[in-house]
């Protein structure tokens, strides 16, 4: 098969994809088309289907197509124009084609990640941790395998224990640069600041929020799995899970961007920081990668709401 991340403009493709997403619009003459999001293991690419006739079969979002169309770059990004469609049928395709997974070993950095356990002395925020990664029986069957976004940044399996192990190392790095730091309290947040999208995120190939995940957000989930995990937990401070839910509540940094509240202790801010840094730098390093034109310029990042430019001298 051809992977998205090798289509280059002016190919003819006829090739099998997962159809990510399907939408019925208008053009400005009034005539209905399709706006596709196509995805393999390698990436999304937008598809349009301008004429709507008996070439074009019936098929839905989330299933796997057959596509025959025309590689052509729209605004400095790769799009196709689609002229024949129809579902693809069993055995035509191999599903793990069609999911976008970490480059890094998913065991070695589950065993880094719940090597931080170790290394916590305050004996309840400990207990805290095994509750939750370790007795928890949903957590600790997905969270290898799930990611941490729908498309913004590590949004391929095994994302978000990439992006919790990333944040965590961070988290370490800096708990040892400033007077005030309680260690304990930033590693125990770093490793949980995300760990409601477990439920807030399906799995793939879907990758779409769950009615817990429109309704709450991962944010207030993980503050609730806080509080029910500290109540398992005989004699847990109260003002020691306040200051934890306070991390994981506070961990976007800005009203604007969907904290419920703003860092007020040290370690939420630290938190807010290393979280954003790595999650902006994953995103620039997502956009080079995916990039498929020429020159040193990748294009507008929406993300990051700038023109991003590859360090090459």
């Amino acid at each position: 098969m051809r992977y998205i991340n090798e289509l280059r403009e002016g190919e003819n493709v006829v090739g099998h994809y997962l159809c990510k997403s399907k939408q019925t619009l208008k053009s400005r003459a009034g005539k209905s088309y399709y706006s596709l999001k196509l995805q393999d293991k390698t990436g999304l690419l937008d598809g349009k289907v301008w004429d709507l006739n008996n070439e074009i079969k019936s098929f839905e979002e989330n299933d796997f197509i057959k596509i025959d169309g025309t590689v052509l770059i729209y605004n400095n990004e790769p799009q196709i124009n689609i002229r024949r469609i129809r579902k693809s049928l069993e055995g035509e395709y191999d599903p793990m084609d069609y999911i976008p997974s970490t480059e890094k070993d998913t065991e070695e950095m589950y065993k880094k990640l719940m090597g931080y356990i170790n290394t916590i002395s305050d004996k309840y925020i400990n207990k805290l941790l095994v509750e939750i990664f370790e007795n928890n029986k949903e957590v600790s069957a997905n969270l290898k395998k799930h990611s941490a976004a729908r498309t913004l940044h590590h949004g391929y399996l095994g994302g978000l224990l990439e992006h919790t192990l990333s944040v965590t190392e961070i988290c370490d790095f800096m708990s040892g640069r400033y007077k005030r730091v309680n260690r304990d309290i930033l590693i125990c947040c770093a490793m949980l600041h995300d760990i409601g999208k477990i439920f807030e995120l399906s799995q793939f190939p879907v990758n779409e929020y769950t009615d817990d995940g429109q309704l709450l957000g991962h944010i207030i989930i993980g503050a609730e799995m806080v509080h029910d995990a500290a109540a398992k937990i005989e004699g847990f401070p109260k003002e020691l899970e306040s200051i934890i839910k306070h991390c994981i509540l506070a961990h976007h940094g800005e009203y604007e961007y969907g904290s419920p509240e703003l860092p007020k202790t040290i370690e939420a801010f630290i938190l807010h920081c290393a979280d954003n840094m790595d999650a902006k730098v994953k995103a620039i390093e997502e956009a080079i990668d995916a990039d498929s034109t020429q020159g040193k310029w990748v294009g507008y990042n929406k993300m990051m709401q700038r023109n991003i430019r590859k360090t090459e001298y």
